[in-house]
């Protein structure tokens, strides 16, 4: 027994130096420093790019998600828009109907900019796309029609694009995955900022008097894709049956995100005659 003890006592003392060594040599190693973000000729950062969703939050589809208990703050005509969302409605894009803005910031789904130094480019890969007019100048219109992206002008603010924009459609469009609501009211801030080559990121403040007590805020960070990716051809036809589609985005579950636990199955594809 003695020279057992004995043994591991001495193995001990043999892997010490060992150990001692692996954390002073690990604690030497640093992660790799990030690239910096590109610029483009006028010193703005490059915001160029295929972006595509991370995972940081399993709530990135709730509009509220940087809120407590993603409690948004509704008033009573913005809580019973969001009851006949969820309740009454088909989701608007399973029905070839542009989401916007802001639930294109709120979605999985992958978009690229592209930037000059007077207009800078979204292109989604639903096939839409917006356009926005870089100009410090230039103001709102009066009387702009109402539109899914809104009339949006945009202008830099040291490193940040700031995107300003008003005149939204009020029918048929949820503000999110959830089925929350907007309204003709809205007024949608957006600071877009490159921190460095591989992440782009978006602080998005929402202003709703209509349905919203007061403003808040959305966050979001996307990935960049590779340098061959890019948006891909798509195609929705509004004639589209949704004929299988349940009404609102389903019950939120017992962990908060939402969606239908035993959905109905596809119908089957259509043989060739």
């Amino acid at each position: 027994m003695k020279t057992y003890l004995f043994a591991i006592s001495a193995l001990v003392v043999l892997l010490s130096p060992l150990s001692a060594f692996c954390q002073q040599n690990n604690a030497g190693v640093k992660a790799a420093t990030p690239r910096p973000a590109p610029r483009t000729p006028d010193r703005h950062p490059d915001l160029t790019g295929y972006w595509k969703s991370t995972r940081d939050s399993k709530f990135f589809w709730h509009i509220g998600k940087d809120l407590p208990d993603r409690k948004l703050p509704f008033t009573p005509a913005g809580e019973a828009a969001a009851k006949h969302n969820q309740t009454k409605t088909i989701d608007p894009e399973s029905l070839c109907i542009i989401g916007g803005t802001p639930r294109h910031n709120v979605t999985m789904m992958p978009f690229e900019i592209l930037q000059g130094s007077r207009k800078v480019v979204f292109l989604y890969n639903d096939g839409t796309y917006r356009l926005i007019p870089i100009d410090p100048k230039r103001k709102h219109a009066a009387d702009a029609d109402p539109s899914f992206f809104g009339d949006a002008l945009g202008r830099w603010e040291g490193d940040t694009l700031v995107i300003d924009s008003v005149a939204f459609k009020d029918e048929k469009i949820w503000i999110d995955e959830y089925a929350n609501p907007m309204s003709d009211a809205l007024h949608v801030v957006e600071r877009w900022t490159r921190p460095d080559a591989g992440h782009i990121h978006v602080e998005t403040w929402i202003d709703d008097p209509k349905f919203y007590t007061k403003p808040f805020t959305y966050s979001r960070t996307w990935l960049l894709g590779n340098p061959d990716e890019q948006v891909q051809e798509f195609s929705c036809s509004e004639n589209n049956h949704p004929g299988h589609l349940g009404l609102g985005p389903g019950p939120v579950r017992k962990d908060g995100t939402i969606g239908y636990e035993n959905p109905d199955p596809l119908p089957a594809p259509v043989k060739p005659q």
